[in-house]
């Protein structure tokens, strides 16, 4: 017999089935199924628009059923400025992919933000120093917070420097955080000595011109550079990839949208140069850090499988508990 529904689930509802810690999980054993050859590569198309941008994010996901997922984002940095509405907007419709029927309508948001904050958090279990306790946030948004959340999740935290474009948002993002995960947290105007004071290094911005300077940074630092999922977009001095260790979750889509893109263009670095894929780490194929005193940048573009591992795990609880609108598309 056909499946005769799909579920429609609000940002509200997938708030509220969707925890960090279970979006970790998920997202490392996406990683690792990955790394594993488990699962095809997944795919992306991006189509420019004026003030801004939508990508399609697309993959299959084998866990207990297969699962495919696309998502479609639109991303307009000037939103909140210009309409009051939120920078990222999206759908994420899960497929059973054996027969192809939709078995779910998500809003994207919540899942986008919880799932880039995990990959981080995944990262750094695997390639920060494990005593890492002092960390600089750039970009104290929605995307900063859940970074800072997940990686207390992996390390051990005790003090944040957060940096911002934006003065009083570093100071907010410092004072909600230090009451939120206990930890001393200070709002900095001078990145350079911020981030050589520090372990872990969090990139989350929108900039299109880089400001983490190569000699910001100092030896053992563990960066995770989110913001860059555009060719245009960057974070890191290029100069950064020139001997130090990078991983990339996507090497081919790090070589096209991600701060790697701008190393390879520069001609400083080759695809040769990248040690790993994050999967590749997490599956064991390839050694994470080696010593102490390595540099290592997780080049962290989003792939389309830790949304259909987010997803699923949505959707499977929805169902368990009777959560979302159901609707038959077929009809």
């Amino acid at each position: 017999m056909r499946p005769t529904r799909t579920l429609l689930l609000t940002r509200r509802e997938v708030a509220a089935l969707l925890s960090l810690d279970e979006c970790i999980a998920a997202v490392e054993n996406a990683f690792r199924l990955y790394g594993e050859g488990k699962t095809s590569p997944p795919g992306i198309l991006g189509i420019h628009a004026t003030n801004g941008g939508f990508h399609i994010k697309a993959g299959l996901l084998k866990i207990g059923r297969t699962y495919f997922v696309a998502k479609a984002n639109a991303n307009f940095p000037q939103n909140i400025q210009r309409f009051g509405l939120p920078t990222i907007q999206g759908i994420i419709m899960l497929s059973d992919a054996e027969n192809g029927y939709p078995l779910a309508l998500l809003d994207s948001m919540e899942i986008t933000i919880l799932r880039t904050g995990a990959a981080t958090a995944v990262a750094a279990k695997y390639l920060a120093r494990p005593e890492s306790n002092v960390v600089t946030v750039c970009g104290c948004g929605n995307q900063g917070r859940i970074q800072l959340r997940a990686l207390a999740k992996v390390l051990p935290l005790e003090r944040l420097y957060a940096f911002d474009q934006d003065a009083g948002s570093a100071r907010q993002f410092a004072d909600v955080m230090s009451s939120e995960i206990r930890l001393t947290a200070q709002a900095v105007r001078d990145l350079q000595s911020a981030v050589r004071d520090s372990d872990v290094c969090v990139t989350c911005t929108p900039a299109k011109e880089y400001f983490l300077k190569k000699e910001y940074v100092k030896p053992g630092t563990f960066i995770a550079a989110v913001g860059a999922d555009h060719a245009e977009k960057q974070e890191l001095d290029p100069q950064l990839f020139v001997s130090n260790k990078i991983i990339a979750d996507i090497l081919e889509q790090c070589a096209t949208i991600g701060d790697l893109h701008h190393a390879l263009q520069a001609g400083l670095v080759t695809k040769e140069n990248v040690h790993a894929e994050l999967g590749e780490v997490v599956a064991g194929k390839k050694a994470g850090r080696t010593s102490q005193e390595e540099i290592i940048i997780f080049d962290s573009t989003g792939m389309a499988l830790q949304d259909a591992a987010a997803a699923a795990v949505v959707y499977e609880k929805a169902i368990s508990v009777g959560k979302g609108m159901i609707v038959d598309f077929a009809n």
